[in-house]
């Protein structure tokens, strides 16, 4: 896999240099919630600007129907690049259209230009191989060089993501070349004890990469909604609780294994309950009580680990050498169930290992808590990605970048 530097030792004067990009931001209307991802592909789109290319930055955002809608604009996300930047960034308003060609072509050396949501066209993610490689060449027409920088779309065998860099010259940017060589750590000449801490809603999303890790984590760590389904696979009651009944058995499976293997999983030992999902835009009392995971009460929903669980967590964490942690462990969003999600991500500051925030909700709730990002060994821009990488999967938008 070539590398920005390597094409910047080639030089970039002139040259228009296609940048597929991550600007999936949340938006709350027109404002930016969270402008990591923007941050995080800046070096690159700074270096090749610095060197007097002809920088097109394009990304998908959200999940538009293939056609235009302005609640997915990249505009704000254009204007912020331009602020990070500390200079103006054209913005066109299609993807492959007469705005997209006259503003790149009105580019000047240095100049950087970002191209309008890419899912905006039914090319871009379609499973048709002609269809998105037709938009692919109309892309290619911007450019004469590819780079791809946009991790958290490499799972994701979409136009600009594969097909595109098979047209042209291609080399992967800064953000990628960190993210590969991070999850290497991961999965080579891993660092022990490894401990991984999984959260989020669901145990389907997880199944994979659990599969994966019990023949290579030391212990699992499990949190969030999908912890319901090991609790209920345990034979414990989960009340009103997010359950997938239909993975008791996989999960069953897992304990099974992971004991077999001697894989340590541990689970909540108390959890924070309440009786409805609370509203996260008022961010109304929710009236929690904390019970032991072995008897919470049917009625009753669980959105967070209980303290007894969270110090138990960080005693786990306390003497890891390694920790990958993808998934909040209650519904942070809400101040009555943050504290397992902080209490993490505070271990993992407190540890002196060396620690992956594995992307997506993980990332965010590191921010919206208020952690400073430099206290973690590295915070993923791509929590689908880094999980499939994890599995051992091929991953499309890194394969098209080799060589």
């Amino acid at each position: 896999m070539k590398t920005i530097d390597e094409l910047l030792a080639e030089g970039v004067a002139g040259k228009r240099v296609f940048v597929r990009a991550d600007l999936n931001v949340p938006l709350d209307g027109t404002t930016i919630t969270d402008d990591g991802r923007i941050r995080a592909v800046l070096p690159t789109v700074a270096k090749l600007a610095e060197a007097g290319a002809r920088v097109v930055v394009a990304s998908h955002l959200g999940r538009p129907k293939g056609a235009p809608d302005p609640a997915f604009s990249l505009a704000p996300a254009a204007a912020r690049l331009g602020e990070l930047l500390g200079a103006d960034v054209a913005f066109a308003t299609d993807t492959v259209g007469e705005s997209a060609r006259a503003t790149v072509a009105g580019l000047a050396d240095g100049q950087v230009a970002v191209i309008e949501n890419l899912r905006f066209n039914p090319g871009e993610t379609s499973k048709d191989d002609a269809e998105r490689g037709a938009f692919a060449d109309q892309l290619a027409e911007l450019a004469d060089v590819y780079v791809g920088d946009g991790f958290g779309a490499v799972h994701r065998k979409h136009a600009s993501v594969f097909d595109l860099p098979a047209r042209l010259p291609h080399y992967a940017g800064y953000l990628i070349a960190t993210e590969v060589g991070v999850l290497k750590k991961l999965t080579t000449d891993v660092q022990r004890p490894y401990a991984v801490v999984l959260g989020g809603a669901k145990v389907s999303d997880k199944l994979g990469v659990i599969d994966h890790l019990l023949e290579r984590a030391d212990r699992i760590l499990i949190g969030g909604g999908m912890a319901y389904t090991f609790l209920k696979a345990q034979g414990h009651e989960v009340g009103s609780s997010l359950l997938q009944e239909d993975q008791i058995p996989a999960v069953q499976e897992y304990l099974r294994r992971a004991d077999e293997k001697g894989v340590e999983f541990v689970l909540p030992v108390d959890v924070v309950v309440a009786p409805a999902f609370p509203d996260l835009k008022t961010k109304a009392p929710a009236h929690p009580t904390t019970v032991a995971a072995d008897a919470m009460p049917a009625g009753q929903m669980g959105l967070d680990n209980g303290p007894e669980t969270n110090k138990l967590y960080a005693s786990k964490l306390a003497d890891a050498a390694t920790v990958f942690w993808n998934g909040p462990m209650g519904v942070f969003e809400h101040p009555d169930f943050a504290d397992g999600t902080r209490a993490v991500a505070q271990a993992l500051v407190d540890s002196p290992a060396f620690s992956v925030v594995g992307g997506g909700d993980s990332a965010a709730a590191v921010r919206i808590l208020g952690f400073d990002e430099n206290a973690f060994g590295h915070i993923s821009t791509g929590g689908g990605a880094s999980l499939e990488y994890l599995e051992g999967k091929t991953l499309p938008g890194l394969a098209a970048l080799e060589d």
